[in-house]
């Protein structure tokens, strides 16, 4: 990979991370046009996910600190039970990469079919997200949070966007807009950072076992994280319109596309 198709595809995934469009499916489908196969291609997607992780923590870093401030009091107030949430809604994703890794790198190079399948199903979900009349809850239950942890363990297949996903499943569950994308946000920095600390430990990010060049996977972080703290900072402001809908069509044609693709 060169450090030009590391910069395209960091930019690409910092975008769609947090747009409900799949960053997986889009990245998927730019390493299949350039050629990006198996190992590469998730070590890759690993890298540039932890990027857009970065970006969260640098937009919604208010809400971060103020979180860790609350936790630290080691008191039950609201700050701790929120974590409690998010840590609740880890469990099904930590299942699935624990008891399922080699299956979700299988269908990392798998190819495209399904990928255009999935962002077909993620403009479904999308769509009824739009015309869904949610009760407009204060707060995020335990239960809700449990629930959309599984929506973000099934978002695992690409294509399927993660954002997408649990966004859509907590405004069916009668959250709040602005509430339920800022979970959705914050919810998947621990997963994606504790993966990504594992294979450093490992070893896993050196060249001779990546097989990717480091200056590549340097620039496709950079380019991934100061894409991905523009559209998070976007994205916030779109749900709060309710623009889900013209994603949903843009996730049709690009299915389509991959559908055309594979």
């Amino acid at each position: 990979m060169s450090w030009l198709e590391a910069l395209i595809l960091g930019v690409v995934q910092g975008l769609t991370e947090f747009l409900p469009v799949s960053s997986s499916g889009h990245l998927q489908i730019g390493q299949t046009l350039f050629g990006i196969e198996g190992e590469k291609n998730l070590m890759f997607a690993v890298v540039v996910h932890a990027a857009t992780v970065c970006s969260t923590i640098f937009v919604l870093w208010q809400e971060v600190a103020k979180l860790f401030k609350g936790l630290f009091r080691f008191q039950w107030n609201e700050e701790t039970q929120y974590v409690a949430k998010i840590i609740l809604s880890m469990l099904p994703v930590v299942v699935v990469g624990v008891l399922l890794k080699e299956q979700v790198e299988a269908i990392f190079g798998s190819g495209l079919l399904i990928v255009g399948i999935c962002l077909l199903g993620t403009a479904a979900l999308l769509t009824f997200a739009h015309f869904a009349k949610p009760r407009q809850k204060e707060k995020i239950s335990f239960w809700d949070a449990l629930i959309v942890g599984f929506a973000q363990a099934c978002a695992v297949l690409p294509g399927l966007s993660r954002s997408g996903t649990t966004i859509a499943t907590g405004l069916f569950l009668g959250n709040k807009k602005e509430t339920i994308t800022k979970f959705s946000f914050l919810m998947v920095l621990i997963p994606i950072m504790g993966e990504a600390l594992l294979d450093l430990l490992k070893g896993n990010f050196s060249e001779a076992s990546v097989g990717i060049p480091a200056f590549s996977l340097i620039v496709g972080f950079i380019a991934a994280f100061v894409a991905g703290s523009f559209a998070c900072k976007w994205m916030i402001s779109i749900v709060k319109k309710g623009k889900l809908i013209y994603f949903a069509i843009y996730c049709v044609l690009v299915g389509m596309f991959a559908l055309a693709l594979s």
